[in-house]
């Protein structure tokens, strides 16, 4: 069979697989009521992941972006595995317990997600009060924020804000060394699997668009020597 024919026997395949998975979206949201969130992912389209979604927890909408937690699985590919109830905030403090499970098609590959997001902020609020009433409450770390929304632009400025690297720091003010860190972080989170990312960081950063493709390649290049400078990412 030629390769045209394999693609598009594969992406029916996928096809099938969310269609199947659409009627699966709206019950399990039906099942936890209006604290419960879930999404359906394509991969195929990052930019445009959102192919179904059932509840409001983060305001996602169809057609809308993956978020930082997609990149991530995004840029572990087929190595990617199922992360399943972490917890993570929104920008405005929601606490959310969460699941992403990948979706495979027969050959393995992975091409998309589902996600359940449960708002569970009045639960830990309530559990605080009741600690505190008890004497055994305890601090605990803040869970990390995450940007969930429509525009993969808004992710992408999100998490290259929220970098450690950037905090308080200029680009100018970052070491060379710290320069090449910032960009194979970002690579590593599946930023730069996005198209046109490349020149988006390049203007959140205040750089070039070819220094930006030089820092990219250069990172690259001291994390794997085989790999492609280029990325596929333009």
């Amino acid at each position: 069979m030629s390769e045209p024919a394999l693609d598009a026997e594969r992406d029916a395949e996928r096809d099938a697989v969310l269609a199947a998975l659409r009627p699966v979206v709206d019950g399990i949201a039906a099942t936890f009521g209006p604290v419960c969130e879930v999404v359906l992912h394509d991969y195929r389209s990052p930019e445009r992941s959102v192919v179904a979604v059932a509840g409001s927890v983060t305001g996602r909408t169809v057609g809308g972006a993956m978020s930082e937690i997609g990149m991530r699985v995004l840029a572990r590919g087929d190595e990617a595995r199922d992360e399943l109830n972490y917890v993570t905030r929104t920008a405005d403090g929601t606490l959310l317990k969460s699941s992403t499970m990948v979706l495979r098609d027969s050959t393995g590959a992975v091409f998309g997600a589902l996600c359940v997001n449960l708002d569970v902020t009045a639960v830990d609020r309530a559990q605080s009060l009741l600690g505190a009433l008890a004497g055994t409450a305890a601090g605990s770390a803040d869970p990390p924020a995450t940007t969930f929304a429509d525009d993969i632009d808004a992710v992408v400025d999100a998490i290259v804000d929220a970098h450690p690297l950037r905090r308080d720091r200029s680009w100018a003010a970052l070491e060379r060394a710290q320069r090449l860190e910032l960009f194979r972080d970002l690579d590593g989170r599946g930023v730069f699997a996005v198209r046109r990312s490349v020149e988006q960081v390049a203007a959140r950063l205040g750089i070039s668009r070819a220094s930006a493709y030089n820092y990219l390649s250069q990172a690259r290049a001291a994390a794997d020597p085989a790999a492609d400078p280029a990325g596929g990412h333009a």
